[in-house]
């Protein structure tokens, strides 16, 4: 999935103090249905499948998925009214974090397959996860910032166009601008994981932060005058929201708790941003990742979000949410399926009243 670094509230509400507990009773009335309604898997097939994306007209959708015969993610597309996955990036290597341009024409993705060291790599894989079968083992997710990982574009059918990124180390978790001329992204090109804007041809390359620690899965907002990502920055696998302007200024913790904030995505057409969220507050209960929704406001150029609303309430874990073009539907990952592997799901959104 969607790079899931060392993942790990209680939130602070925009530059306030106010807490906000993320408790939910076991008898309480399940939110999810103020939110979302005809809630559907669209991947199945796979061992698992995630971190997707929808085209520009809402048609289809890009994502990761792991299949029996292969150890790593790869890319796909597929229709929405109905067709089988299109494997998009090459078929070798870690691949991660796709996306539609906004004209529709093209694809990103990371890649790992110029790794010089393939065989290797995958067989070492391969090895490590025949032992794990046969031990029973069951590995804690953790992702590889693999140093061979690189951001390319390819059109429709996975031809690729252009290698964007070419520095020593990991570039990834890129995500276009709504003109598409420009591409957040994420690299350790200066020694730890950062945000980094460039043109969209791979030039003219902007480091906007540089704190100690991961700072990942950057989006632009809908005016591309904010971007919004994870960090962990404060304390180590504790991932929390950030904002910082395209400029590199106004930088603003959103959260900040013994929680994990991660994976936040911008509503289209409304001032929300959704993202997964987790309590860790309670070293003895198991933390359960779900949605949570909050209205932003920008007033003197300082960026703050509202109190938080759950979206989902599942026992499964639900992770990495998206909003359709037109923000009238939601997709996420999900392990609400038959078999608790990670898949995609799709619902119906309805917002919030407005206040």
């Amino acid at each position: 999935m969607e790079s899931m670094k060392p993942l790990v509230g209680i939130f602070v509400i925009g530059a306030c103090a106010t807490l906000t507990e993320f408790g939910f009773a076991a008898d309480s009335e399940s939110v999810e249905s103020r939110f979302l309604t005809n809630i559907r898997q669209v991947t199945s097939g796979f061992e698992k499948a995630g971190e997707g994306y929808f085209s520009p007209d809402g048609t289809q959708i890009i994502y990761q998925a792991i299949r029996a015969e292969y150890p790593f993610y790869q890319i796909y597309t597929q229709p929405l009214a109905g067709g089988e996955p299109k494997l998009i990036s090459t078929g070798r290597g870690r691949t991660t974090c796709s996306y539609f341009s906004p004209e529709g024409k093209r694809l990103l993705f990371a890649s790992s397959h110029l790794d010089p060291n393939m065989d290797k790599t995958e067989a070492d894989a391969i090895r490590q996860a025949e032992e794990d079968r046969k031990s029973g083992v069951r590995r804690r997710y953790s992702w590889d910032f693999d140093p061979y990982m690189d951001i390319f574009e390819s059109d429709l059918d996975g031809n690729i166009l252009h290698q964007l990124t070419d520095a020593k180390g990991y570039d990834a978790e890129g995500a276009y601008s709504k003109d598409g001329k420009q591409i957040a992204f994420c690299s350790d090109r200066d020694g730890d994981p950062d945000i980094y804007l460039m043109n969209v041809d791979g030039s003219d390359v902007k480091q906007l932060t540089n704190a100690p620690g991961y700072d990942g899965g950057p989006f632009m907002s809908p005016d591309q005058k904010w971007i919004v990502f994870r960090s962990d920055r404060e304390k180590e696998h504790f991932l929390q929201i950030y904002v910082i302007g395209v400029d590199g200024k106004n930088e603003t913790a959103l959260t900040d708790s013994n929680g994990v904030h991660w994976a936040p995505y911008w509503h289209p057409t409304e001032p929300y941003i959704i993202w997964t969220g987790a309590d860790h507050s309670n070293p003895q209960a198991r933390p359960n990742y779900d949605l949570w929704l909050a209205r932003y406001e920008v007033k003197d150029g300082e960026f703050s979000i509202g109190e938080p609303l759950r979206v989902s309430d599942s026992q499964a874990a639900d992770v990495l949410p998206v909003f359709s073009p037109d923000g009238k539907q939601l997709m996420w990952t999900s392990t609400r399926t038959d078999d608790h592997s990670s898949q995609l799901f799709i619902a119906d959104f309805k917002m919030p009243a407005k206040p």
